[in-house]
């Protein structure tokens, strides 16, 4: 495998700006119409949100993630995609690398909504 390309350096400050929490995932369902996209359903401890993310051509039961803790970025504009409003975005490792990615977990569990950095 050949890492992908390290993107262009930023600020601290920059990243400071990008909000990631842990969610736990409660559910996965097919987005209608799409043969990539599932909706997640995730606890970030004091509420809930719909994340869309591009996993179902990755896992052959995109569901074996469900009750996992992952790490999401919660602060992103809601973009809806294939008339489902996506509320953040999963993290998940080695997609651009061109290996089967795998979800960014935390070491241990830590309650939903734990911010990380």
């Amino acid at each position: 495998m050949t890492p992908a390309a390290i993107k262009p350096a930023i600020s601290l400050d920059v990243l400071n700006q990008i909000d990631i929490r842990v969610g736990t995932i409660l559910s996965v369902a097919d987005v209608p119409g799409s043969d990539k996209l599932v909706q997640l359903r995730v606890s970030f401890g004091d509420h809930e949100r719909t994340i869309v993310a591009g996993m179902k051509q990755e896992r052959a039961n995109p569901r074996e993630i469900e009750g996992r803790q992952a790490l999401f970025a919660v602060n992103l504009e809601p973009r809806k995609m294939r008339g489902v409003v996506s509320e953040g975005m999963l993290f998940d490792i080695g997609y651009a690398d061109g290996v089967r990615p795998v979800l960014a977990v935390p070491e241990a569990p830590v309650p939903d909504g734990t911010r990380a950095g």
